[in-house]
């Protein structure tokens, strides 16, 4: 048995279909795993089991609205029956609307919520309900710097990120009372060139973008398989923007609110008239069967980042501290010596 065989772990990947959660399939599926991938849209399934398969991974497509908790549970079933235990669970299907709040219903708020916060929540139930029994496994949720600090126009999907912070860190505390050895992580990712920006719910007069600086989704896959392999750490702040971000929100938010209030609108909108007939992914899958296999990449790739010195420097902190106390004695010594 190879070294890659006796590793191989069962993984569970929502909103596999496209974006990040088709980046961290492949991702996962090159170390060789199992990978079980969850999500409405059949075009973009059967494309992300393509792209498992050849990366030398084992793929399980299971088409699951994660806003529906019975049919997340039926999800965890079906897998487990067919690829084993389920070793790493990842939440990152979700939905938003983009709009100002007063231009939002109360339909799309609910949907939006049920989707993006709900449907974490019934991912993180259905694993614990299999991996507690077993005192094993991680659970990743995919999270965002918007779930630290909100923004205009971003509200429902900024109030569910918040959402799923709290309610991360509740089950982590409990986890922890129990004495469990199944972990729960969080990462917070930047800004990042996805297809959400083309099939979400946008009522904004052009295309929305990003907010620069703009990272591949590959960069979040590696992120996510990594975090798995050291499940422990409670949470990963992944990006430059992400850490002047999140500590920007706890040392002057008012700032924050200034700046966000006079760049905000005009940073997320790019130059391009938001088409009529633009697909929409909040009530039905954009990628539905027959239609358009939107991929991990959005149309911003040109100027996407593929590598980033913070998140080598997160995954190194330790080492990294090590060398600074290292360094921080040889300088005393130094000076003793004077």
């Amino acid at each position: 048995m190879t070294q890659q065989e006796h590793s191989r772990r069962v993984v569970v990947v929502t909103g596999a279909s496209g974006g990040i959660g088709r980046a961290t399939a492949v991702a996962f599926a090159r170390r060789g795993d199992a990978v079980a991938l969850l999500a409405r849209g059949e075009t973009g399934l059967a494309a992300a089991a393509d792209d498992v398969r050849a990366a030398g991974g084992t793929p399980l497509v299971v088409p699951t609205d994660v806003s529906d908790a019975e049919a997340v549970e039926a999800a965890a079933d079906r897998v487990e029956r067919e690829l084993g235990p389920i070793d790493v669970w990842c939440n990152i299907a979700f939905s938003t609307v983009f709009a100002p709040f007063t231009d939002i219903t109360p339909q799309e708020y609910a949907r939006a919520t049920q989707v993006t916060y709900l449907g974490f929540v019934h991912g993180t139930m259905a694993a614990l309900r299999r991996m507690r029994p077993r005192n094993r496994g991680a659970i990743l949720q995919a999270g965002s710097a918007l779930g630290r600090r909100g923004i205009p126009l971003q509200s429902a999907y900024c109030g569910a990120k918040h959402a799923i912070k709290g309610f991360t860190e509740s089950v982590l505390t409990e986890l922890r009372h129990e004495g469990s050895d199944v972990h729960i992580s969080q990462l917070y990712f930047p800004g990042v060139n996805t297809p959400q920006f083309e099939w979400v719910l946008n009522k904004l007069p052009k295309i929305p973008q990003p907010v620069a600086p703009v990272y591949q989704p590959e960069l979040m896959g590696r992120a996510m398989v990594h975090a798995s392999e050291h499940p422990r750490r409670r949470a990963w702040w992944i990006g430059i923007p992400t850490v002047y971000t999140i500590l920007g929100a706890e040392l002057w938010p008012q700032f924050m609110d200034r700046y966000l209030a006079g760049s905000g609108y005009q940073g997320q909108m790019s130059g391009t008239d938001r088409p009529a007939d633009a697909p929409v992914n909040l009530w039905e899958p954009a990628d539905g069967a027959g239609g358009r296999d939107f991929g991990a990449e959005g149309r911003y790739s040109d100027r996407a980042w593929t590598r980033d010195p913070q998140i080598w420097a997160s995954r190194h902190h330790g080492a990294l501290a090590a060398t600074g106390l290292v360094g921080l004695a040889g300088l005393a010594s130094l000076w003793a010596r004077r």
